[in-house]
């Protein structure tokens, strides 16, 4: 069975881990204080999951999600997780992570800042455009009628297909919107942020956001 390690364990980390295991992944979680205080996580996750250091996350990871603060993406450890899909939720908010004059200049993105630190792994952006509770939320099997759509992005085709399944099996369908030079189109202050998901930007009234809906949502952005 498919290992997801989560570098990371808060608010979406915690509930991507929980949409996998509830489809059936097994799950090594971490954070920045150490596995030891992770244990009512795990405890809530169920036998399917364990923690573990950021080290021990990603080489226990066959999938690998790194949700931490952007400030703290040099620390994501690189050798284990050479030739690994990398999932990233990463959004920067300068409030939080301090300036980033390449970020403010608009010369690059953040999820191309992970891709350069991690040279020889295939970054893909996803789940940082969604509330985390409707992310927890608003998962449906496949085929049903108010699924929702989550949007990626990445460099690799074929990275891009191993997370369209990944992430079909926590229950969204996959809008692929390009390479990571352009995944800012769905960042902060975009229209396609996390109010795609909520009705007139009431977050108390989570909407369907459809393929059609989140591509009229990116072609509306603007740096």
């Amino acid at each position: 069975m498919t290992t997801i390690g989560f570098i990371g364990s808060g608010n979406i980390g915690s509930t991507v881990a929980k949409l996998a295991v509830d489809a059936g992944y097994d799950v090594v979680v971490s954070n920045s204080r150490g596995p030891e205080t992770l244990a009512d996580l795990v405890a809530t996750l169920g036998p399917r999951a364990s923690a573990a250091t950021a080290q021990g996350a990603a080489t226990a990871g066959d999938i690998v999600v790194v949700t931490v603060p952007l400030k703290a993406y040099r620390e994501v450890p690189v050798e284990p997780l050479a030739g690994k899909l990398v999932l990233d939720t990463n959004n920067y908010y300068p409030q939080r992570d301090g300036a980033f004059p390449e970020l403010d200049e608009k010369r690059t993105t953040t999820s191309r800042l992970l891709q350069e630190h991690l040279p020889t792994s295939h970054v893909v952006k996803a789940f940082n455009n969604i509330y985390f509770e409707h992310l927890g939320s608003l998962g449906r099997p496949r085929g049903a009628a108010d699924r929702n759509t989550l949007i990626i992005a990445g460099d690799d085709a074929g990275a891009k297909q191993r997370a369209a399944e990944f992430i079909d099996r926590l229950g969204y369908d996959v809008l692929d919107s390009g390479g990571l030079d352009d995944s800012w189109r769905y960042e902060r202050d975009q229209p396609a942020y996390a109010g795609a998901y909520a009705e007139d930007g009431d977050f108390a009234k989570p909407r369907v956001a459809s393929p059609d809906l989140l591509r009229d949502l990116l072609s509306q952005a603007a740096r």
